[in-house]
């Protein structure tokens, strides 16, 4: 149990790890309920400011991943405890739904005993991109909240589709997406992104399900919408058909760089008023030490 200081200054014990603010599995589910679109962003390794500033503004679900770029997954593993915690103490009220790598969930019981961990240490749920629906019914049965994924099928698991690419084109692989999910929430999943399939499917799919489905690269859900941090903020090369540029992160960030190194350079930063000054007579000592001293 978090021991806290009340009001009053005495310890008290907290006997929940849930912020009162924090948005629940069952706030997600009542949004969908009354119609009210889903907000979800991803940072996709940027720091926890991004969530935070997120939060701020009132977005509902930050979908969680360790950085890195796929190729050092020990390493991701390793630093994932950290990087939630990092981030959960950042973003009081934004629900973290942490992505696990595939190596933590390689059985079924890896998977409740690493979602544990993650879930102690701040997420509200965890993202087993493909997970099967064994495993999954299990981590389910283990009280684990799973806000899984269907559709495209993000980082390895992409190979098995050919490549990243748009799904459901043909009747046969729409209706094969919406089994998959449908599968999915009979065992046990509460919430699901839908990724790049197209806006019919998906908001057929959302529709039928029980639980919220929320798009990706996947137009215009019922239930919500998600863009990756690199979309949001213009910091693609190239700006994809799924994606709306809202900011211009570089220019912004470039600019006040140059600015503070300009003033640096010319000698405006620091100025006087940056620093503070020894009292004069330990000042007087501290010159007397230093011409004694010899090296």
């Amino acid at each position: 149990m978090a021991i806290q200081k009340n009001e009053a200054g005495s310890s008290e014990v907290k006997g929940s790890r849930m912020h009162k603010g924090r948005k629940t599995i069952n706030y997600l589910q009542k949004l969908k309920d009354e119609g009210t679109p889903i907000v979800q962003m991803c940072p996709a390794g940027r720091d926890q400011f991004w969530t935070k500033a997120a939060d701020m503004a009132g977005c509902d679900v930050c979908r969680l991943t360790v950085p890195g770029d796929g190729q050092e997954p020990e390493m991701q593993v390793e630093i994932a405890p950290f990087w939630i915690r990092n981030v959960r103490r950042a973003a009081q009220n934004n629900r973290i739904n942490f992505y696990m790598q595939a190596m933590t969930y390689s059985s079924k019981e890896d998977a409740v005993k690493n979602a544990a961990l993650y879930l102690n240490c701040g997420a509200d749920s965890v993202l087993p991109m493909g997970v099967t629906n064994e495993t999954l019914k299990y981590m389910s049965d283990n009280y684990v909240v799973v806000f899984g994924h269907i559709g495209a099928l993000s980082g390895w698991q992409t190979a098995r589709q050919g490549g990243y690419k748009r799904l459901s084109k043909t009747a046969e692989e729409a209706f094969q997406v919406f089994k998959m999910g449908y599968e999915y929430q009979e065992s046990g999943m509460m919430c699901m992104t839908v990724e790049m399939t197209p806006i019919e499917v998906t908001n057929a799919i959302a529709k039928k399900l029980r639980v919220p489905v929320i798009a990706i690269a996947a137009g215009g859900a019922d239930d919500g919408s998600e863009m990756v941090d690199f979309d949001t903020f213009g910091m693609m090369p190239v700006i994809y058909s799924h994606a709306k540029k809202y900011a211009e992160f570089f220019p912004f960030a470039v600019g006040a760089y140059s600015a503070w190194a300009n003033d640096v350079r010319s000698g405006a930063y620091p100025a006087d008023e940056h620093g503070w000054h020894m009292a004069e007579d330990e000042l007087e000592k501290f010159n007397g030490l230093m011409d004694a001293f010899q090296a």
